[in-house]
């Protein structure tokens, strides 16, 4: 990572009480960016500012599952910041169903949440980096936007969205300045199992040993900066998991026998 490349950029994080947000909070903080951190959360967000040192930190709450909360932050957020130089927009939810057994209304808050409130934030803010000809939407897939997987038939599918939605607004948007990429990550040490939803909509509270066994959220944020510097289209981040994407383009019938033998959690 270049040291001092997102130095004074103003930098909107999303998902930055927990995770690979907060990893990546701290690692612009040191380079001197001045940060906008958002989730649902506000106390996790005040203690991760306290951690940001000396950096410039605003706190604005968020609820991407909320229309009016996104809404409100993004107005809140143009209103104080006449330019928005990246948008990492990393919040989301994650599932551990059987897809037969998963109510609706459990598929359609994480379409809401990882695909309707995350879309919205970039329209808004996108259409900020349009008119200042220049800007940088940084959106969290997943290695599972690539694939199905056992039970996360509705999170999969979410992220197989954002690929079609970005893929769609690049090619609108690369001609006034305005760069998009989509990170992929594979198994990370994050609470993303922990708050994940069962069929009922309840919370798993458990953390599962993919994720336990991971890559670090801080090696993970790293990879994705280094990315974004050179302004990848997709960022993809992992171990063994990460093989499958070139497994599957090239060998989809091995990919398939690969795949099933991978641990649900």
């Amino acid at each position: 990572m270049k040291q001092n490349f997102f130095a004074e950029k103003v930098i909107w994080i999303t998902g930055a009480s927990s995770g690979i947000g907060e990893q990546l909070a701290y690692l612009l903080a040191r380079q001197g960016a001045q940060l906008i951190l958002s989730s649902r959360r506000t106390e996790e967000l005040e203690r991760v500012k306290k951690q940001c040192g000396s950096a410039k930190v605003t706190i604005v709450a968020l609820d991407l599952g909320k229309e009016e909360s996104v809404q409100n932050a993004a107005t809140e957020v143009l209103a104080k910041f006449p330019r928005i130089d990246y948008l990492f927009n990393n919040g989301g939810i994650s599932q551990r169903s059987l897809t037969v057994d998963t109510d609706i209304s459990v598929d359609r808050r994480i379409f809401e949440v990882n695909f309707f409130g995350n879309i919205l934030l970039s329209k808004l803010v996108g259409k900020r980096m349009v008119e200042q000809k220049s800007g940088h939407i940084i959106v969290t897939s997943s290695l599972v936007g690539k694939w199905g997987f056992y039970l996360r038939s509705a999170y999969s599918a979410s992220k197989h969205a954002l690929h079609g939605f970005y893929e769609s607004m690049r090619m609108e948007v690369e001609k006034d300045g305005v760069a998009i990429s989509l990170v992929l990550p594979g198994f990370t040490q994050t609470s993303i199992s922990q708050n994940a939803l069962e069929k009922d909509g309840k919370v798993t509270a458990s953390q599962d040993e993919n994720q336990k066994n991971g890559l670090t959220a801080e090696f993970v944020a790293e990879k994705i900066l280094k990315g974004v510097e050179k302004k990848k289209f997709e960022i993809s981040i992992g171990r063994t998991e990460a093989l499958g994407l070139i497994v599957k383009r090239y060998w989809p019938s091995l990919f398939e026998r690969m795949v099933r033998k991978w641990s649900a959690k």
